[in-house]
């Protein structure tokens, strides 16, 4: 038994070396759970409604991207929002899965893979998407050429958001990972003139959105491969590429999809099952609520799960 114990520990550190290759590979993520936030809140938003939806005299629209009724974008208006506004044109790129609108009214939107493998789905996901304020058009406004989703991950720009103080947008990747490994990047565009550049790789965010604290700016993320929330400090107008975690929610099956500061020191967050695997995750029933609720004097998040 005692010749045996040598060979015994070495297959130990074996196991334990590939193990943290297996979930550690091209992954910046930090693993301790005590940065400290300062302060923050909702703040006045810069978005602008878009100039087509004020001449029809639409003034307070949901954007639905749930593809449930319509497939790529619709928007829902009125009393009880019993009124639709779609357009066959809007359809041309199949499922769209996040937005943002800036300073002007445009929307710009990332794509979604949805149901089932088409041949030009790929080639869908490696664009951004602009709806013009002024016209109303849907077209194809950015293709980011080193995206390239395949079979076995076929999602490739996934979130965006834009930063009202630079007037740069922000979009995430996710189509070089997997479950066993990060590959993903945050690109920082121009909308000017549509350049971009890589601000942090080896982070798979499902979804981004921006925070500001007392004096300080963040770019909050939600992984695609763990339950927690990351953020990404602002430093000189330049993201950190390290990320740090804020909070974790209690189901380890779940991944935040959307973030939303929804007040003081609070967020709102939907969470999804994600396996880099094609399912209709807009379907509300496959949306989890958690409200997250911040104590700045002692660091500490209280989340709890609501039902919609």
């Amino acid at each position: 038994m005692k010749k045996l114990a040598p060979i015994f520990i070495v297959l130990l550190i074996l196991a334990g070396a590939s193990y943290f290759l297996l979930f550690n590979s091209g992954s910046n993520q930090d693993k301790e759970s005590n940065f400290k936030l300062e302060e923050f809140d909702k703040v006045r938003s810069c978005v602008t409604l878009p100039r087509f939806l004020y001449n029809l005299n639409i003034r307070q629209p949901i954007i639905d991207l749930s593809q449930n009724r319509f497939k790529g974008v619709a928007f829902y208006y009125g009393r009880g929002f019993n009124k639709v506004l779609h357009k066959k044109s809007w359809e041309r790129f199949d499922a769209l899965g996040t937005y943002i609108i800036d300073n002007k009214g445009d929307i710009y939107l990332t794509p979604n893979p949805f149901i089932s493998i088409k041949n030009n789905t790929f080639n869908l996901q490696k664009a951004i998407y602009k709806l013009s304020s002024n016209s109303g058009e849907l077209s194809k406004w950015l293709e980011v050429k080193d995206v390239t989703p395949n079979a076995s991950n076929p999602y490739g720009l996934i979130s965006i958001t834009f930063d009202c103080d630079s007037g740069y947008l922000y979009a995430s990747a996710i189509d070089k990972s997997n479950y066993k490994g990060s590959r993903g990047r945050v690109y920082k565009i121009n909308p000017k003139d549509k350049s971009y550049n890589t601000e942090i790789d080896n982070f798979d965010a499902l979804t981004i959105t921006m925070l500001k604290s007392k004096s300080s700016k963040y770019l909050l993320a939600g992984n695609a491969l763990d339950n927690s929330l990351y953020a990404f400090k602002f430093s000189n107008g330049k993201l950190e590429n390290k990320p740090h975690k804020l909070l974790t929610i209690p189901n380890p099956e779940l991944h935040i999809r959307k973030i939303k500061v929804t007040g003081k020191n609070s967020l709102k967050l939907e969470a999804i099952k994600f396996k880099y695997s094609l399912v209709a995750e807009t379907n509300k029933k496959q949306r989890y609520i958690y409200n997250a609720n911040y104590n700045p004097k002692n660091g500490s998040w209280k989340i709890k799960e609501i039902k919609e």
